[in-house]
């Protein structure tokens, strides 16, 4: 299998220039690749999906009727990001966490971006991950974004774009990892030659993030990861960075608290918990402050929380900075709280709760991509140009009910990657997730989980809409 008659199409290609020529940054890829033998890649790919299989490598799916547990799809052609695009990403990723960081410890403390009138107060006070508990908290080293993943994308003229921040319980890092492993076993001669840099650091640097936040004076402190149960989309990870970092993995079963702290059952009694990095969503963190109906928190955690004597990664009302339609005032963010303009820009973004931008969505929804405020893995979102005349009449009916809960943006030509697909290269659409970690300082992990969407002439990447992943080589040089 050769790259002879892949076409770049008229995109923005991530290893080709356009037809028989590769960027120079993928050269050496593409010749190995057609140096191999009629049918070697093929083999290759399919040795990396049984590794993966081996792995465990998996993600749950909500009321799949085909089971719940699926392999993680696994693409072996690598996107490629060199050095000088690296750096500008990361400057601009370090920049908009520290601005989300302010926005968080501002609007939980005395609201200023709100009194000089930068953000709307109901826009606020109506996003539904903002949380009246956590007025007048204040997280240890005033900390509240530890652990975020931002989905970037790339246009038509490689210009990059932040699709939106996750900066609640963001996943998909566990993937990284092992592609990368399933990666450097497939092409090791390749990794030699193009001087990757390495991503397996994370671990150590999430441990060290979480341990940031241990409340103050303790020589050994006890770091749990907790995890909703073996049913959530995202067990496989969960039990996984338990594991590479050495820590307990927890249900909210296994935690109670007594004597004012935080405890876990043992085997041996209980044992205090200095620092928790969740994996569940705010709301169902504390069942006698947020929904009454959760059986994954551990009642009372809150009030320990503010006593200061548990660390909690992320701080709990970090949600409110998911919200699409607060996504659009982060350029106002970094000028207010920095006074600098936005490095890596978002995507144009209408703002449906407007009754002017509103006007516009409504007449050319045919032409946009809308989303939910709140909905997340490719759900709550019409793509208009892939759109029949019905589906965009049921979704102007949803808007004008909640126009507050809809944000609209222009539909970006996705840069494509070359994928394998039934036995020959085709180019799909790809978005880039880095991972971010603030601890003691801002530490960007090089390179990301890149995102795939499997679906020929689909820009819908998420793996729950039938999309896989690819791994990032970010070239040291």
């Amino acid at each position: 299998m050769r790259f002879d008659t892949y076409e770049p199409g008229d995109f923005y290609d991530e290893l080709f220039i356009a037809e028989g020529q590769p960027r120079p940054q993928a050269t050496p890829l593409i010749q190995r690749i057609d140096s191999l033998s009629e049918g070697e890649l093929q083999q290759r790919q399919q040795a990396a999906q049984i590794a993966m299989f081996k792995l465990g490598v998996t993600f749950n799916v909500y009321g799949d009727n085909e089971g719940t547990e699926r392999i993680f799809p696994f693409d072996l052609i690598p996107r490629i990001v060199v050095a000088d695009e690296w750096a500008y990403i990361d400057r601009g990723l370090k920049q908009r966490i520290h601005a989300l960081n302010l926005f968080l410890a501002d609007i939980y403390g005395e609201q200023k971006i709100i009194k000089d009138g930068i953000i709307p107060e109901e826009l606020i006070k109506s996003a539904k991950g903002f949380l009246e508990p956590c007025i007048g908290l204040k997280p240890p080293e005033d900390l509240w974004c530890h652990i975020t993943g931002t989905d970037l994308v790339r246009d038509k003229n490689g210009q990059w774009y932040v699709l939106e921040d996750n900066m609640r319980c963001p996943s998909g890092v566990s993937y990284v990892l092992e592609n990368r492993r399933v990666m450097k076993s497939t092409f090791p001669q390749v990794f030699r030659t193009m001087d990757v840099r390495p991503v397996d650091e994370y671990p150590s640097h999430l441990l060290e993030t979480l341990l940031n936040i241990t409340p103050a004076n303790l020589p050994n402190p006890t770091v749990v990861v907790l995890t909703p149960g073996i049913y959530n989309s995202a067990y496989f990870e969960h039990s996984f960075l338990a594991q590479q970092m050495g820590v307990e993995l927890v249900e909210g079963k296994d935690l109670v608290v007594a004597d004012g702290y935080l405890q876990m059952r043992t085997t041996k009694g209980l044992q205090r918990v200095d620092v928790v990095y969740r994996r569940i969503d705010d709301d169902f963190m504390d069942p006698t402050e947020f929904r009454s109906d959760s059986l994954l928190g551990v009642p009372g955690l809150m009030e320990v929380y503010r006593a200061g004597r548990v660390g909690i990664a992320n701080a709990l009302g970090t949600g409110v900075a998911d919200d699409k339609v607060i996504y659009a005032y982060v350029p106002q963010m970094i000028r207010y709280y920095l006074g600098e303009d936005q490095i890596l820009p978002n995507v144009p973004t209408y703002l449906c709760w407007e009754p002017k931008q509103l006007e516009y969505v409504l007449a050319n929804l045919d032409k946009l991509v809308v989303k939910s405020a709140n909905e997340s893995g490719g759900y709550g979102m019409l793509v208009g140009t892939q759109s029949t005349p019905a589906e965009r009449e049921a979704f102007a009916e949803k808007i004008k009910a909640t126009p507050r809960n809809y944000i609209a943006q222009p539909t970006l030509c996705l840069s494509r990657v070359p994928t394998l697909i039934d036995g020959h290269f085709e180019g799909c659409h790809v978005d880039l997730r880095p991972y971010i970690l603030y601890g003691k300082e801002v530490y960007v992990n090089p390179g990301g989980l890149t995102r795939v969407a499997l679906k020929k002439g689909s820009l819908v990447v998420n793996s729950s809409q039938g999309g896989g992943s690819k791994d990032t080589w970010v070239l040291t040089s």
